[in-house]
């Protein structure tokens, strides 16, 4: 029996969707022959064609903008029929849609998270507008090139679009990963930053490829517009030049010109001096003017906090109001150079607090980005947030703690930035490592994108590791389903995971991440991030016996795991193998957390070191899955502990 799949056009991401297309049709019927792939010219009746929705005539008046709204239309018998899309994406998505219904799995990336059944096609008849325009990831954490690329061929497969990359450089995380930090079982392997330029156009070719949204940059702007290199991240380096004309730009803090602590990337300038702004300005649209690839480019001020200028001409306005100034001077400049390159700003830390005088001039241009970034993840964003507002004060008021405000904020910033908004999240940052039972924070992920679009925001990027699927992907998964469609069901995405990663036996595994999940809790060992951490945070008696029995959880998992050692699928075996480090996994770390809340700072510290370095040496055999590096970064400082301190 012959398959045959034509496009309806010639665009390169519908080629690639016909490409993907075949693969995975002769994966599910490897005795089916080859499968031709041909160019027509209008509906053929005895295979699949692919192509936009617009060519078969069909009604996309559902999308605000074609070019960004992905509709997915499928019409399928098993012979053939459409496969269809709002714009190129839209049919790459469409086509791996088809499969999913036809009974594919994308578990995590790479190979070996491919659930692809042997069986013939079925029917498929499935029409659907994504219900977020953005859904997507950033690069976090430590990332080796080889996860960069599974994680990008990844992103479309369970119906997300879009993928960021951030810096000019990113040199700091590929650093991370190359030379092993937080892991003394591995040899550094530096590389240049030359070569980490490479690696990232490498990237936004495969991004292009499968015709993501692209977001470049973010931080970076404020040091690189006048001379200094902020490749170094968030290192302070007090050698790194300061070209002495550029001085005088810099934001002053107290009396005092120069890097902020060091910190290229933590720096902010002079937002009052039109000199320095036209310096800005003309960093920006250069290069925007050669990054035509570019979907969206994000240009956000400095990082960190408490960091803005105090010269007596800065004073008059807040850092959102200068912010705001800057903004509409880069779309004067990008409109004389007749470029349409769409900004994004950031509702981030100081310029969480909406402007008080200043308004965006052209909205068509820009997106607004929450950046809540010192939020508590032990609660999920809610639907309609009522609390009463922090006044700011200049290098005085920190990160807002409570994401109730940072909503209500962001909310207020609509007044003078009517346009299009996101949220940018840290899920997948360090905060999932305070969730090591997955469940609840699967939930907790669930719950804010719906509370996130109730409240006017129009998608999710999700600033993260490459390597967030330890012990599993389901996080994710339940993640990429939900921005596609909001009416999806918590418990039905949960099964519909479990199933595919652990067969008919699911519930027993389901059981096991449910206990671990009440032992191992994340309101005990999440210390929110706008706190400042003491030893006593996690002085906690009525842990101690929950703790001791996250061990006999992981007793029960290493029978089951011992019943099924060697799946079906090569996907669910090496699911398996994962929860066998999973159960190390909890117990070190539950046996650590033991003991630090029965008050034994030392031992807890010495016993993290011990368990931490164990622990990394299996990095190289589920580096693809788990981040060493962000893991030990979150919890040692939480851990650390000298004799004088105890005393």
């Amino acid at each position: 029996m012959s398959y045959k799949i034509y496009k309806l056009s010639d665009h390169a991401v519908v080629d690639f969707a016909a490409t993907e297309l075949k693969k995975y049709l002769r994966m599910m019927m490897p005795e089916c022959g080859d499968i031709a792939i041909s160019r027509t010219t209008v509906r053929e009746n005895d295979g699949f064609t692919l192509g936009l929705m617009q060519d078969f005539g069909l009604d996309v008046s559902e999308a605000a903008d074609t070019e960004l709204d992905d509709i997915l239309h499928i019409q399928t018998t098993a012979r053939g029929g459409v496969i269809a899309g709002s714009n190129p994406r839209s049919v790459l998505l469409a086509a791996y849609r088809f499969l999913q219904e036809n009974g594919c799995r994308w578990l995590f990336p790479g190979i070996d998270g491919e659930y692809i059944p042997v069986k013939d096609v079925q029917a498929v008849s499935y029409h659907k507008m994504a219900d977020c325009r953005y859904r997507g990831q950033c690069n976090e954490g430590a990332e080796s090139q080889q996860c960069m690329i599974e994680t990008i061929d990844f992103t479309p497969k369970i119906g997300m679009n879009v993928y960021m990359i951030e810096f000019d450089n990113p040199r700091t995380y590929y650093d991370s990963y190359y030379n092993h930090s937080g892991n003394k079982t591995r040899r550094p392997e530096p590389v240049t930053p030359e070569t980490v330029k490479q690696w990232k156009r490498v990237c936004e070719c495969e991004i292009e490829r499968r015709g993501l949204q692209f977001h470049d940059m973010g931080h970076g702007w404020t040091s690189e517009s006048f001379g200094i290199r902020s490749d170094d991240g968030w290192k302070a380096n007090m050698e790194n030049p300061v070209p002495a004309e550029s001085v005088q730009y810099l934001a002053e803090i107290g009396g005092v010109r120069g890097l902020y602590k060091g910190v290229a990337l933590n720096t902010n300038f002079c937002m009052s001096n039109p000199e320095a702004r036209a310096k800005v300005v003309k960093y920006v649209a250069d290069y925007a003017q050669k990054s035509a690839h570019v979907t969206y480019l994000h240009v956000w001020l400095a990082d960190w906090q408490r960091n803005h200028c105090e010269c007596a001409a800065c004073a008059p306005k807040t850092p959102s109001d200068w912010y705001v100034v800057l903004l509409n001077e880069i779309d004067a400049e990008l409109s004389v150079r007749k470029l349409d390159t769409r900004i994004v700003f950031c509702a981030y830390s100081d310029t969480a607090f909406e402007p008080t005088c200043e308004h965006i001039k052209n909205p068509a241009r820009f997106s607004m980005l929450l950046g809540a970034i010192s939020r508590s993840y032990t609660y999920s964003v809610e639907k309609d947030p009522r609390v009463e507002l922090t006044p700011f004060v200049r290098n005085v008021t920190g990160r807002l703690s409570r994401m109730e405000e940072y909503v209500m904020r962001a909310q207020n910033w609509r007044d003078f930035a009517p346009c299009a908004s996101f949220a940018y999240e840290y899920h997948f940052w360090k905060h999932q490592f305070f969730a090591p039972g997955v469940l609840s924070f699967a939930k907790r992920i669930y719950e804010d994108i719906l509370s996130y679009k109730a409240n006017g925001f129009d998608g999710v990027i999700e600033d993260g590791s490459q390597r967030s699927f330890f012990p599993n992907g389901l996080c994710y998964w339940v993640y990429g389903q939900t921005l596609f469609d909001n009416s999806a069901s918590f418990d039905a995405l949960v099964e519909d995971y479990f199933t595919h990663a652990y067969g008919e036996d699911w519930r027993e595994f389901y059981a096991v991440f449910e206990q671990i999940d009440t032992r191992l809790s994340q309101k005990y060992l999440e210390v929110p991030h706008s706190l400042k951490y003491d030893k006593t945070h996690y002085h906690n008696a009525a842990m101690v016996g929950p703790l001791q029995e996250v061990a006999q959880v992981c007793d029960r998992l290493d029978a089951l795991l011992l019943a099924h050692e060697n799946m079906p699928m090569r996907a669910q075996t090496v699911s398996m193998r994962l929860l066998e480090k999973y159960s190390e996994f909890c117990r070190g770390l539950a046996a650590v957390f033991a003991l630090k809340a029965a008050g034994k700072d030392l031992e807890a510290s010495d016993k993290f070191s011990d368990f931490s370095t164990h622990f990394a040496a299996y990095e190289v055999e589920i580096e693809r899955y788990f981040d060493q590096h962000i893991f030990y970064t979150t919890y040692r400082p939480l851990l650390k502990e000298t004799k004088a301190l105890e005393q």
